[in-house]
């Protein structure tokens, strides 16, 4: 890779640059002062003025306590570790500087936890870290957490719409506004660092991680940057800046996170460094001179190497050119990525600029390498030193020695905070302003509330759906209308209005009426997932899976005036669903406040206009599911809908039939999906072999295959024959394995807290050791025993049994290669029906089999 000194752009070309930067702070709000463009300096990074003076008297006071601080507690400090790996005992003991909640991570394991026990989980890790009884100084730990879009860990918590959402509001002061909230919800519940936010910058729609991105506009998500870090954290210069109702802010995930190649999460970014800066580093200069406390490096490589090792990025262009003065922290033991390192041993991280790493689950490796590494002096004592020196001045600077126990801090244990009214009110005006208008065929809409409205589809009565990933859990599943008592959905919203005004709403998610209504309200759209599940093939909404378009059709073919109502995390290919319905809404992931769609929706009861459509495309609607470059500014820019599209209610919103080809060829597998709907995946193949070896592959597996050892029949799921019921005949060992034709590289899914999910039934238990197992050959293979895990499930009954990623990783499969990513076998005799395999979430799965030496 080129360094930064290397690169080299004509006057002209970096003038440009460095207008366009100050113009975008501008835009922010921000002194333009900020960006300082130094005339002999040619490369592209800006010099950002950061807004913290030097404080001599703050200086003095990190020096003073790092004089008399051991290199055990200096150490220490660099490392963060999970609440689901690290108990306020062993802070006692390792003295680490920080601990977060990952996305599965709760008290109790229990995603749907109080309040109150976040609270006191938060206090006995404080009261912890502030024990000296053991020895060791008394230096408070920071307790980090994704509230990505609203304290959204927790029970009742106000939940904002995720940032795609927002983008289309183009309202930075509502950013700001929301960051406040977000902020005091989190304080109240125990914590004092938000991982928000995040100023990706998304240029392909497949990559799972584009709802948490603003805009595919460098300039929409840099408007944005600055005011959301004085809303987490309050504005530099004012009384209330890091105060106890405030929290500091990680702007993520530096850098180029967005523009991996295919949209891969975790891949790389093939970028000259101009378009680096220009497209995916143009929120950082805003969040800086906003007083920004903390950056998270990202997962993604940059032209092949690795953030978390890149020291150029981190340490030069971060911390030096643009003069960042907080801490970088890492992101989920993103340092095992580096090239030479695993999660427990990386110092190389620390050399090329991480100062504190995410070691989630391997903390205590990471400790104990780190501290031999400075020992051994292959890590600086000076890097040490200002790595230490960083993550004190935040602590510092948060007042964090002085704050005493969360629960007695300003906000802490104020829990009427959490969800409060008044915090609704701004999340529902988040709603009303993130809706895009896409269709108003005939001027359909608004509707008046006094008819009767039949409310349909999937998503009109579900709250985690309307919420999306990284709510109460990671990908955001598995959650009940229980799990929301501060929220309402999307139905219950039009319900309530409709009731007011003399009208009738009807929930019926599969479009069943008795009495015909006068309109419907059709809510669908994409399932909640979160990174790894949500990577895509293609921008073809759930291909396959027509029963959306046909509920709208049937309606329309009963008369019904339909209107749409589409829930996503990314503009998807859905013209035959357009071409269905008379309106057609974009509502992204709206979060808690459902009642704010049936604002803008419906009439008052006199007939005028609540509220009008206000919302404007922050990323670009795709003509076809395979049109992949299709961001504003891109040589041939050809959208369907371009990038600020969006009706009001004056404008014509008809709309002409739109073609319904939608490009896909038919050999874009399902990302992670290896068995469903009676066939092996794209690129993979079943075989059954024999203790030998010997047996038969097949590419298209068969309704009906017969062997001596085993019986594979076709068998009814969800679907006619989606499914296959395989039968072992006691005979001998058989074992039947999905291949894929090339290896398989899992190492990025087994980094966290992914599994190898199979949705089974069991038709006949094992009658001797059955086992579970994924491959690459002779050495480099797993083995679980399936027979426990088997006997606890209900005979005849559809379960979905699964079985972490990173125990196989554990128990010596080499996940970097899997040529057999699934494989059941057993010499007795045993009858299962599966009907699908494929990568899922924690949450996802009803029964989990054993870890090896768990």
């Amino acid at each position: 890779m080129n360094t930064m000194t290397n690169r080299r752009l004509t006057h002209a070309r970096r003038g440009v640059l460095l207008a366009a930067l100050i113009g975008v702070l501008a835009a922010c709000g921000n002194d333009d002062k900020a960006v300082v463009p130094a005339a002999a300096d040619p490369d592209p990074w800006p010099q950002v003025a950061w807004p913290l003076p030097q404080d001599a008297a703050l200086e003095k006071r990190i020096t003073d306590l790092m004089d008399t601080m051991t290199v055990e507690e200096k150490v220490g400090q660099l490392v963060q570790g999970d609440i689901a790996s690290i108990s306020p005992e062993d802070l006692r003991t390792y003295r680490l500087g920080s601990i977060l909640a990952g996305g599965n991570s709760d008290p109790g394991g229990r995603y749907d936890a109080s309040p109150a026990e976040w609270l006191s989980l938060a206090d006995a890790f404080y009261a912890a870290s502030m024990d000296t009884s053991q020895g060791g100084k008394a230096i408070p730990v920071l307790f980090g957490i994704d509230a990505v879009h609203g304290q959204s860990n927790i029970t009742g918590a106000t939940l904002f719409p995720h940032n795609i959402g927002l983008g289309a509001t183009r309202n930075p002061e509502l950013l700001r506004r929301i960051g406040e909230i977000t902020a005091l919800e989190t304080r109240a519940t125990g914590m004092e660092w938000a991982f928000a936010p995040t100023v990706a910058v998304p240029q392909d729609d497949r990559w799972g991680r584009t709802y948490e991105g603003y805009s595919e506009s460098p300039e929409v998500v840099a408007s944005y940057a600055g005011a959301m870090v004085e809303g987490l954290q309050g504005k530099v210069g004012s009384p209330g800046f890091l105060d106890g109702r405030h929290v500091i802010a990680s702007v993520k995930h530096f850098l180029g996170d967005g523009g991996t190649t295919d949209g891969k999460d975790q891949g790389d970014t093939r970028i000259s460094e101009a378009e680096l800066v220009r497209i995916h580093a143009a929120g950082y200069p805003p969040a800086i001179a906003a007083g920004a406390q903390t950056v998270m490096a990202s997962f993604n490589s940059v032209n092949g190497e690795k953030m978390h090792g890149n020291k150029p990025y981190l340490t030069d262009a971060l911390k030096g050119r643009m003069h960042f003065g907080g801490f970088v922290v890492g992101d989920w033991n993103g340092h095992g990525q580096v090239k030479g390192c695993t999660t427990t041993d990386c110092p190389a991280t620390i050399t090329a600029g991480l100062d504190m790493a995410m070691a989630s689950d391997s903390w205590k490796g990471f400790y104990e390498t780190t501290l031999a590494a400075v020992k051994h002096g292959t890590l600086p004592q000076q890097r040490l030193d200002d790595a230490v020196r960083r993550i004190l001045r935040v602590k510092m600077r948060l007042g964090l020695f002085e704050a005493g126990k969360p629960s007695s801090r300003a906000v802490g244990g104020q829990f009427a905070l959490v969800g409060a009214p008044e915090h609704r009110q701004v999340a529902r005006q988040a709603v009303r302003e993130s809706l895009v208008l896409l269709k108003n065929q005939g001027g359909v809409l608004p509707l008046s509330p006094k008819q009767r409205i039949l409310v349909a589809g999937d998503g009109a009565n579900d709250v985690g759906k309307q919420a999306g990933g990284w709510t109460l859990n990671w990908q955001g599943t598995g959650t009940t209308r229980k799990d929301f008592p501060n929220a309402d959905t999307i139905y219950e919203g039009i319900a309530q209005q409709a009731k007011a005004a003399g009208g009738e709403a009807q929930l019926a998610v599969d479009g069943a009426y008795t009495t015909k209504p006068d309109v419907a309200v059709v809510v669908f759209g994409e399932n909640p997932y979160a990174e790894f599940q949500g990577d895509l093939p293609t921008l073809a909404y759930k291909p396959g899976d027509d029963a959306d378009l046909a509920l709208i059709k049937r309606l329309k073919a009963d008369g019904i005036p339909v209107i749409a109502v589409f829930l996503s995390g990314r503009p998807l290919w859905v013209n035959r669903e357009i071409n269905a319905a008379d309106a057609f809404v974009a509502a992204w992931l709206p979060g808690s406040e459902g009642a704010g769609i049936a604002d803008v929706l419906l009439r008052r009861p006199d007939g005028s206009v609540q509220h009008d459509f206000k919302g404007k495309l922050s990323f670009s609607w795709p003509r076809t599911a395979t049109q992949y470059a299709n961001n504003v500014g891109q040589k041939d820019y050809d959208p369907l809908f371009a990038f600020g599209f969006g009706l009001t209610y004056a404008d014509n919103g008809d709309l002409a039939a739109l073609p319904e080809a939608s490009g896909v060829t038919g050999n874009e597998g399902a990302v992670g999906v290896f068995f469903a709907r009676g066939d092996a995946g794209s690129g993979m193949a079943l075989r059954l072999e024999g203790s030998t070896g010997q047996g038969v592959t097949v590419t298209q597996v068969p309704e009906s295959l017969e062997g001596d050892l085993l019986k594979v029949t076709g068998v009814d799921h969800l679907a006619q024959e989606d499914g296959r019921r395989l039968a072992w005949s006691g005979k001998g060992e058989a074992i039947v394995a999905l291949q894929s034709h090339t290896p398989l590289d899992l190492q990025r899914e087994s980094n966290g807290d992914l599994m190898l999910l199979t949705t089974m039934r069991v038709d006949a238990a094992p009658q001797s050791e059955a086992w579970l197992s994924v491959g690459c050959g002779t050495g480099c293979s797993a083995r679980v025993a399936l027979g426990p895990a088997l006997a606890k499930l209900p005979v005849g009954q559809w379960t979905r049994v699964g079985v972490p990623l990173k125990c196989l990783a554990a128990a010596g499969a080499e996940v970097g290669k899997l040529d057999r990513p699934w494989s059941i076998g057993t010499a007795g005799a045993m009858t299962l029906s599966v009907s699908r395999v494929a990568l899922g979430a924690l949450n996802e799965a009803e029964a989990t089999i054993a870890c090896p030496g768990a």
